[in-house]
């Protein structure tokens, strides 16, 4: 595996509405030494506090995680799925405190430093993969709909419709229902890899190649700050919060010599 350097970032904008209810950051792994979390969350209700419970969590969880000796796809995916159901728990607890039900999406994504990344997602809130601008991976309901119309015995147009009942709903928070992870990973990253993780406020605007063209030809900040504008501007005045996460895989800096040349003192 070739050598890479990470390029990362996050930025979000209100879009029209009164508050901002999103919230991405991406962690260095306290005692994981080359590992690197990115998370984003979405808030549906009770404003920002479930998004802001997401990073508290996900924070907490990713400092205490020792990876040990190679750790493997599926215990990273345990590690997603634990910043899930405890979000969950805590969202709907503080919920009953305070007579509310806050609730939001997820987006996570874990890169490793031996070129693995997994990632996971409730809701609505995606995440991409690109490889050289082309759409590799994309985060979707299909594995939900599989999942209700296995466990639920939902007739398949009635599992589509899922988001049309709060019974049925998949989001961190709800009070009706556990939240079903969807997991995804990748082995063998490399130069030219690339991640997104994005709320419905900015995906909603683009297709997967115009996204991708974006990543692969700027910087994190330079793209996340052409997407903004351009969701802005397509949105026409009605857009809701768009906020981002960016992680690429590029070429790290040549080494330079660092020494200084001296006249050698004469041999005796």
């Amino acid at each position: 595996m070739k050598p890479y350097k990470l390029e990362a970032g996050t930025a979000q904008h209100i879009g029209n509405r009164p508050q901002q209810n999103d919230r991405s950051a991406i962690f260095a792994g306290a005692r994981a030494p080359g590992y690197v979390m990115a998370v984003l969350a979405d808030g549906i209700a009770g404003g920002a506090t479930a998004s802001e419970q997401v990073l508290h969590t996900a924070k907490q969880l990713f400092d205490e995680f020792k990876p040990g000796d190679n750790p493997g796809i599926e215990r990273l995916a345990t590690l997603l799925r634990d910043i899930v159901h405890e979000t969950h728990l805590v969202i709907k607890m503080n919920g009953v405190a305070t007579e509310t039900e806050p609730q939001c999406t997820f987006a996570g994504l874990i890169i490793t430093p031996g070129g693995q990344a997994v990632w996971a997602h409730v809701g609505d809130s995606r995440v991409y993969r690109f490889q050289q601008g082309e759409c590799k991976a994309r985060t979707s309901d299909a594995s939900y709909i599989d999942h209700l119309m296995g466990t639920e015995k939902l007739p398949a147009e009635s599992a589509r419709n899922h988001r049309h009942s709060k019974l049925l709903v998949n989001v961190l928070g709800n009070s009706r229902k556990e939240p079903f992870v969807s997991i995804g990973s990748q082995e063998e990253l490399g130069i030219g890899d690339a991640f997104l993780l994005c709320s419905d406020g900015l995906w909603h605007f683009f297709t997967d190649a115009e996204l991708g063209a974006v990543l692969s030809k700027s910087a994190p900040r330079q793209a996340s700050e052409l997407l903004i504008d351009k969701a802005t501007e397509r949105a026409q005045g009605k857009g809701g919060n768009c906020t981002m996460a960016i992680i690429k895989l590029v070429k790290p800096p040549k080494d330079v010599p660092n020494y200084t040349v001296q006249k050698m003192g004469r041999a005796v």
